[in-house]
């Protein structure tokens, strides 16, 4: 019954228009709280045991590290559940709806500070592969989320005409991205010299970015790659794939292109956001 329970919320989650990853991973969510709690009743629950679920997550360990779960981590949990209690309650599968009337401390906001146009140039001149390259230009020169980048496959980028197309972006958007000429050239020479030449047996045939094991580049595979460039590059070991991201928004911003280009560059739904995504600060802008 929760099987079913939980692929009528992946659906409502896809009518709702939020792309395959996000109706898979809000979906996980809640069905961790579920199996957690043994909840095998869904008609009722009480708040009892969504507090003893949100009093676990602090100690709950990490999968593929040490530490505990972040505050925006729980935070996504907290999200996951009351969109699932609200198309419960929507469609009168419950009576009550228990997170309605719980609080929850908001996570603290990141002070993320997109970096200078001369540690960019630093971490391109630690980039001696035609991989290490192609992931900066992603991120950085092509402003691509993280999930976009990983769900990037060859058929989405037009080096003779200079386009990346980013088929489903966050909100299940569309957009397509321009390439200057030495970005469409180097993503090139890594899909002809690189990406085809593939030492290890390509198990993933569409995707653009590929790991030693011939599979598709996951997240954790491009921030591995990125410490090993921040490391050589001297740089602080926090950056992300979204202060690259963060960064070329700013950078576009200070060269002078109108905030309504760079919104539709990054696939924004609104101004606002932009204008937060991007305070642009004095630099000298050369975009690479």
């Amino acid at each position: 019954m929760m099987t079913a329970i939980i692929q009528n919320f992946k659906n409502y989650l896809y009518q709702l228009g939020y792309c395959t990853k996000t109706q898979k991973s809000v979906s996980v969510l809640v069905q961790e709280f579920l199996e957690h709690q043994n909840i095998t009743d869904i008609s009722y629950i009480e708040q009892q045991e969504l507090r003893s679920f949100f009093e676990y997550l602090p100690t709950r360990p990490l999968q593929r590290r040490s530490g505990a779960l972040s505050e925006a981590t729980i935070h996504r949990y907290i999200f996951a559940l009351k969109v699932f209690f609200s198309w419960m309650e929507r469609t009168e599968q419950i009576n009550y709806n228990p997170i309605s009337g719980m609080r929850f401390k908001q996570p603290k906001k990141n002070a993320r500070q997109p970096l200078s146009t001369p540690e960019i140039q630093q971490l391109f001149m630690a980039a001696t592969t035609l991989q290490q390259q192609a992931v900066l230009h992603l991120f950085y020169s092509c402003g691509l989320r993280r999930g976009e980048g990983e769900d990037l496959n060859i058929a989405d980028i037009h080096f003779k005409d200079q386009l990346l197309y980013v088929r489903a972006g966050k909100g299940n958007k569309r957009r397509v991205i321009p390439l200057t000429k030495k970005v469409a050239e180097d993503l090139e020479q890594y899909y002809l010299q690189d990406r085809c030449g593939h030492l290890m047996q390509v198990k993933d045939v569409e995707a653009f970015m590929l790991n030693n094991r011939g599979t598709r580049m996951k997240a954790y595979n491009f921030m591995k790659l990125l410490q090993q460039l921040t490391c050589k590059a001297s740089l602080p070991k926090e950056i992300s794939l979204h202060h690259l991201r963060h960064s070329i928004a700013t950078h576009l911003l200070q060269g002078g292109m109108a905030v309504e280009y760079v919104k539709d560059f990054l696939g924004h739904s609104c101004l606002v956001t932009t204008h937060i995504y991007a305070k642009p600060r004095p630099s000298d802008v050369q975009l690479l």
